[in-house]
């Protein structure tokens, strides 16, 4: 407050964007190469969770795993690569990728494009009104007056269990900012965020139990990447066991292990833990009864990220719950930014699918890679999701390992690959690739897919020999039947 104790007299723009990550970044990019005045709001850093706590720091020290691995792979490297890392240079690449946590350049890079940047808390106090609270207790109102862009993204999800506030554990953030590596790591979750940190502090160091409460890793892409991903991690050094559940910890000293009790009965002991067990949305503390919402939840949209019930609010990036991916939330950003510049100018609105104003690939297309040894990537539908949805279908299987591109890249070569064939349209609805080395083979598959490219069509697109990509003409000799 200030000294008068009321809120000061405010300012007001025509977008008003809560939450600087890359997708709040994004939305105010596109509404100012529309032309509208634009406000962000941060509350830490400008660059978000993805710049300092996720995507750039986990990359960072994953990409010296990977690349340690695949050079082990290759005749002539072998016996120059098999030392340990050197963990303080991987840990100190982890700092400069993450602008050792300070967002100077973003910032900079926000008033450069004409945004006004405003530290502090947003909160929605009424229709296109967020009052901010800045870092001193002052606070001051903001209006807009064409929208307001929630773009709050998640915060990680720790259970209530037993000991869980003296354990301490670690969420992705502690897991992608740590100083050392610890002896011994127990990660509880077997997605995307537990399986890439398990592989690289198995990596850097630390000896690493995964904890998984179902069958198998990744569970929402095709069963056999889970199943590559975890034999890599076993044969690395892991320890992997499903069907179990964390029911208790215990940490009595404040800098000693933590004890691990499990619904089987077990005990296990290790240094940190790591709970990767799901995300909930950042609008609990955002307003959102004020306009008759629910704190806490998710914000429902249409396609362009208005959120269902007003003609204002916008919702872009994981706070939807769409896609809860950086690259989608910035697709989504871009959607609804022309969106709201559309319809600040009164012009028609193209929210038919594929349209520029609907972000269909959220339903449709939505590529994601995971960063561990081998590389899982996946785009569109599952063989499971194709036929819940209804569609008459045909999974095309292929080993990776039979192409030559794969046997030059490594020896002993592993993956799979696997297109999801409609067969009453002759397109695709889903590709999975998994072995070293596929990740930037994904967008070719996310282009057809998006694309809706026939099978016809397909044929024709010829893969350069020999590179992993001739993986294409195998499966769609396979579908045709040669």
């Amino acid at each position: 407050m200030t000294d008068a104790g009321k809120i000061s007299e405010g300012s007001s723009y025509d977008v008003v964007v809560i939450g600087a990550g890359p997708v709040g970044e994004n939305v105010a990019d596109r509404a100012r190469a529309a032309g509208l005045t634009t406000a962000v709001v941060e509350s830490e850093l400008v660059g978000g969770e993805c710049s300092y706590w996720a995507c750039m720091p986990s990359k960072a020290l994953l990409r010296p795993v990977v690349a340690r691995a695949d050079a082990r792979r290759v005749p002539g490297l072998i016996a120059a690569v098999q030392g340990p890392l050197d963990v303080g240079a991987v840990l100190a690449k982890r700092d400069e990728e993450t602008s050792h946590w300070k967002d100077d350049g973003q910032v900079a890079w926000l008033e450069s494009v004409g945004a006004d940047v405003h530290r502090g808390t947003g909160r929605l106090t009424g229709p296109r009104e967020v009052t901010v609270t800045a870092p001193d207790g002052t606070e001051h109102r903001l209006t807009a007056r064409h929208a307001v862009a929630v773009c709050t993204g998640t915060r990680a999800v720790v259970p209530a269990l037993p000991g869980i506030a003296e354990a301490r554990p670690w969420t992705s953030r502690e897991a992608t900012s740590a100083k050392e590596a610890p002896g011994r790591l127990v990660v509880v979750g077997g997605g995307v965020v537990g399986v890439e940190m398990a592989t690289a502090w198995q990596a850097l160091g630390s000896e690493v139990t995964l904890l998984i409460r179902g069958g198998g890793l990744l569970p929402k892409m095709e069963p056999f990447a889970g199943e590559l991903v975890a034999d890599a991690l076993r044969e690395a050094g892991a320890t992997i066991r499903t069907g179990v559940s964390v029911t208790a910890l215990h940490r009595p000293a404040p800098d000693g292990p933590v004890t691990v009790e499990l619904d089987d009965g077990d005990r296990v002991e290790a240094d940190e833990i790591l709970f990767a067990t799901g995300r909930a949305p950042r609008t609990d503390e955002l307003g959102l009864e004020t306009i008759g919402l629910e704190p806490g939840s998710w914000l429902t949209v249409d396609d362009s990220c208005l959120v269902q019930g007003t003609d204002w609010l916008y919702a872009v990036g994981d706070v939807n719950h769409r896609a809860l991916l950086t690259h989608q939330g910035k697709y989504q950003a871009r959607i609804a930014g022309a969106a709201i510049a559309a319809r600040a100018a009164k012009a028609p609105v193209d929210t038919a699918p594929w349209g520029a104003h609907a972000a269909t690939a959220d339903h449709a297309a939505v590529p994601q890679v995971v960063f561990t040894d081998p590389e899982a990537a996946s785009v569109g539908l599952t063989l499971a999701e194709a036929e819940r949805a209804g569609h008459r279908v045909r999974a095309v299987d292929h080993d990776l390992a039979a192409v030559a591109g794969s046997g030059l890249y490594a020896d002993g070569y592993r993956g799979r690959a696997r297109m999801i064939v409609d067969l009453d349209r002759e397109i695709l609805l889903g590709v999975t690739f998994v072995g070293p080395g596929i990740g930037e083979l994904l967008h070719s598959a996310t282009v057809a897919v998006a694309g809706e490219v026939p099978i016809a069509r397909l044929w024709h697109a010829v893969p350069a020999y020999p590179t992993i990509s001739e993986v294409w003409l195998r499966l769609l000799e396979s579908f045709r039947g040669r």
